[in-house]
């Protein structure tokens, strides 16, 4: 028999907080490119910091996520300036919740909810005080603070290492199916929020629950 879960943990990136609508701030600064520069800065973000956890070449993810937004401008062509660079950055800590996120996160006081992300604190911290949900969470870990990414197995001990619980008594929450394979991998007990209705990533860890959105997570409240 399962424990009971005692926390929720939540990636923060595609899984609380709406990424990809920083299309709009992209295609007021370039008409006709907003799509393109959103999805190519998502897709080279990701890879560049699995490539520094591999490579052994840390560093924060404002870094890598201006370094991808660099690659994303140059392969649609486009000339840029520091300020225009700066000013797409800036939109990373203003980015929408999902509709659902904070009235989950409501419902779910009675558990200890944290967030845990690839997100260094000079993103993390200004985008929840933005969004008005500081309050609702009693905790925001950033891999930062021991400089190895998800989905590096040591990135889920430190996490659980803050929360003083066992492994089985955490839910770990992300849309991202890297970051479910890598929790479960460390024995999380995983659900996949499937937000794109994307195949289960084919390394035979698959998540104990899958959900369209956070509402799925209403089962324990």
């Amino acid at each position: 028999m399962d424990k009971p879960i005692k926390a929720f943990v939540f990636d923060v990136y595609g899984t609380l907080f709406d990424v990809i609508a920083i299309k709009e701030q992209c295609e007021d600064v370039f008409p006709g490119h907003g799509e393109a520069i959103s999805q190519t800065w998502r897709t080279k973000q990701v890879e560049y910091f699995m490539m520094r956890q591999l490579m052994g070449k840390y560093d924060t993810l404002y870094t890598v996520t201006r370094s991808a937004l660099k690659y994303a401008l140059e392969d649609e062509g486009l000339d840029s300036t520091d300020d225009i660079e700066q000013q797409l950055m800036d939109a990373y800590l203003h980015l929408p919740l999902y509709e659902e996120s904070e009235a989950v996160l409501k419902q779910l006081q009675d558990h200890q909810l944290v967030v845990f992300s690839n997100g260094s604190h000079d993103m993390l911290d200004p985008l929840i005080e933005n969004a008005g949900i500081k309050g609702l969470l009693d905790k925001a870990v950033s891999v930062d603070e021991i400089k190895q990414f998800k989905p590096a197995p040591a990135a889920y001990q430190y996490v659980l290492d803050q929360l003083n619980i066992e492994r089985d008594e955490i839910l770990f929450m992300s849309s991202n199916g890297w970051d479910i394979s890598g929790a479960k991998n460390f024995g999380f007990r995983t659900a996949w929020i499937n937000r794109k209705e994307a195949p289960i990533e084919q390394l035979g860890l698959e998540p104990d629950y899958v959900f369209s959105d956070l509402n799925g997570l209403l089962k324990w409240k």
